[in-house]
């Protein structure tokens, strides 16, 4: 009977595991389509296509530019040295966290906890910001 007991503790532990993993799996995965209205929180200070300069740049191309590069935009000193290729990771770790991956950035916009909305929105730069 434990060694029944036993069995099935550890069919569940890893049923847990798995099914862990699944989400995980699914949170790291985005929806450009939901990623578009997450766009939305962006756009009063980022351009999506046109390359016009606002508040902040234009995030046209972003995905494989090197930060602080972007013409006609004053960037901080600190994201122009910190010389980030920006892919899904970068951009990732930026939005989650922007004064702490690089500090003295001029983003005002808070840090983006939710990492679904993260997912989302980059999926939605990567492919509609060209």
């Amino acid at each position: 009977m434990k060694r029944i007991a036993l069995a099935c503790a550890a069919s569940l532990a890893l049923a847990g595991v798995a099914l862990a993993g699944s989400a995980s799996a699914q949170a790291g995965e985005g929806d450009a389509a939901r990623g578009k209205s997450v766009y939305a929180r962006c756009a009063a200070c980022h351009d999506l296509n046109t390359g016009a300069t606002r508040l902040g740049p234009s995030l046209k191309g972003v995905v494989g530019r090197t930060s602080g590069t972007m013409p006609n935009f004053n960037y901080s000193q600190a994201l122009k040295d910190k010389a980030i290729v920006w892919d899904a990771a970068s951009l990732d770790q930026f939005l989650a966290a922007p004064a702490k991956m690089v500090p003295g950035n001029r983003m005002a916009f808070p840090p983006m906890a939710n990492a679904q909305d993260r997912a989302d929105l980059i999926a939605f730069l990567a492919q509609s910001a060209r």
